[in-house]
């Protein structure tokens, strides 16, 4: 085959081959423009694809078509809703931080809507949520000793929502969540206060202690918080407010575990826990 004849062939193959890529594109295009599901909706259509979804748990589609709807439709009929909906379909998806984020946006733009209690409170479950993870939920002790900080706004949420709508239908959960809160993050004062003992750091405990005793009076942990500042002082060497402490765990709490059948108040030793020597830190505790 000569020069010739090779390049009119690769012409003609070249001059095919662009057809046919037209001929595809063509038909990939019309094919994708007959396609029903990449056709916009109307706001009602995308509304009752999203309860659809939700009703079969479906909670990233529902979302997604909540996103589509407030995006294509900002002003409709359906959009206040979507929002509130979408708040919904995040907390189910466990997208907490999303659900947050999506509450104060509603509750920011749409103050006086007749559900944004609803916002308010979805805003406080989420961080409910975020507080208290699985492990969490069936380890107290270890939540004690970790971050409180959603714990708290997740309780300052709540407030709002019974301060701001009494009567709502969430508050009397929001209420008995409240509760719940309080009871938690006295504890984990608590187990600070003693990890400072611990540290011998005091006077610090002593104080938080006294935190406990003034802000979180009705749990349980009051008499925890009592014993707490009767070590402290003790290992102060305070007695005038050793005494003092002393003497109202007896008058409110006369069975507790530091205090003794004569009525002697006995340390818990946790400053002791960490004196450690040098040989018994190099040698793993076998030298100390």
């Amino acid at each position: 085959m000569t020069l010739t004849s090779m390049t009119a062939v690769i012409s003609t193959l070249s001059s095919r081959l662009t057809t046919f890529a037209l001929v595809l594109t063509i038909a990939l295009t019309t094919a994708c423009s007959s396609d029903p599901k990449r056709d916009e909706l109307t706001d009602k259509e995308y509304y009752e694809k999203a309860q659809e979804s939700m009703k079969s748990n479906n909670f990233q589609v529902a979302s997604d078509y909540l996103r589509e709807l407030e995006s294509h439709y900002p002003f409709g009929r359906y959009a206040e809703q979507a929002q509130l909906e979408l708040i919904f379909a995040q907390f189910m998806l466990s997208d907490l931080e999303g659900a947050l984020v999506s509450a104060e946006r509603f509750i920011r733009l749409h103050p006086l809507h007749e559900q944004v209690d609803y916002a308010y409170y979805m805003r406080g479950m989420a961080a409910y949520d975020l507080g208290f993870g699985f492990f969490e939920r069936r380890f107290p002790t270890e939540q004690a000793l970790r971050d409180q900080t959603a714990l708290k706004d997740s309780f300052d949420y709540f407030s709002q929502l019974l301060n701001r709508f009494p009567n709502s239908i969430y508050a009397a959960d929001a209420h008995q969540r409240m509760i719940f809160l309080r009871e938690r993050i006295a504890m984990s004062e608590i187990a600070i206060a003693r990890f400072n003992i611990k540290r011998h750091a005091y006077l610090a405990a002593a104080k938080r202690a006294q935190h406990v005793m003034l802000h979180f009076q009705g749990t349980s942990m009051i008499k925890d918080a009592l014993a707490i500042q009767v070590e402290a002082y003790e290992l102060l060497e305070l007695p005038k407010q050793r005494d003092a402490a002393l003497k109202l765990l007896k008058l409110n709490y006369p069975k507790h575990e530091q205090i003794d059948d004569q009525g002697n108040f006995q340390v818990s030793g946790l400053h002791l826990e960490d004196r450690r020597t040098l040989f018994g830190v190099l040698s793993f505790g076998l030298i100390d």
